[in-house]
């Protein structure tokens, strides 16, 4: 019998396209990081932000701290002269006042009317004229109940002194918080306190060496 010839296996033929497609992408190179190039004249910027500038603090001035007597002793001399700095924007120096001795009782008198016209409490006249370091010769204090009640006996007082005098106040202070109402006629200053802060300020115990009058 014949052999039959056994057909050999041919061998797949690769074109050369994929070959040299697969050599190809084995052979790409990695593709390497350029580095940019400054232009010339110019610094390369980094990519690093700059931390912000700290803001200069303000320091603001300490308040000068007055202690409750100190402020009493001022008031009572009218050296802090708060509304008027706060209209003028300068602390305006209190002029002289000459009076004979008739024009001061008929000022007093009409003071004290005034304080009695809107049952004024506890009303005290303090000779100081013949002390030293003085502002004013005299000072006429007296208290209230209430801040209304303050209130109410500053403005007669005022009231009465042009009614019975013609003469205006040259600087009043305190209608505010109606606790201290102060009114300066220059040689004659009148306090009108509430009881609690007359109590408290004890103007009367600031000059002990003043002869005093209280009005019943």
């Amino acid at each position: 019998m014949a052999k039959i010839p056994v057909k050999k296996a041919a061998a797949k033929k690769t074109s050369k396209s994929a070959v040299t497609k697969k050599e190809t992408k084995k052979a790409a190179p990695a593709k390497k990081a350029v580095a940019k190039k400054s232009k010339p004249g110019f610094a390369a910027v980094s990519k690093k932000t700059a931390k912000p500038k700290a803001l200069p603090v303000k320091k603001t001035a300490k308040k000068k701290v007055i202690s409750d007597e100190e402020r009493a002793f001022r008031a009572a001399n009218l050296i802090a002269n708060s509304e008027n700095k706060k209209k003028t924007g300068s602390i305006t120096k209190r002029p002289k006042k000459t009076s004979t001795p008739k024009e001061t009782t008929t000022l007093l008198d009409a003071i004290v009317e005034g304080m009695e016209e809107r049952k004024a409490k506890n009303i005290t006249i303090l000779n100081i004229s013949k002390l030293e370091n003085r502002v004013t010769d005299y000072f006429i204090i007296c208290d209230a109940d209430s801040k209304t009640h303050v209130n109410s006996i500053a403005d007669s007082v005022e009231d009465t002194v042009i009614k019975l005098t013609n003469e205006k106040a040259f600087h009043s202070e305190g209608h505010q918080n109606s606790e201290w109402i102060l009114i300066d006629y220059i040689n004659i200053v009148v306090h009108v306190f509430l009881r609690e802060t007359r109590e408290f300020y004890n103007i009367e115990g600031l000059w002990g060496d003043a002869e005093i009058t209280t009005i019943n």
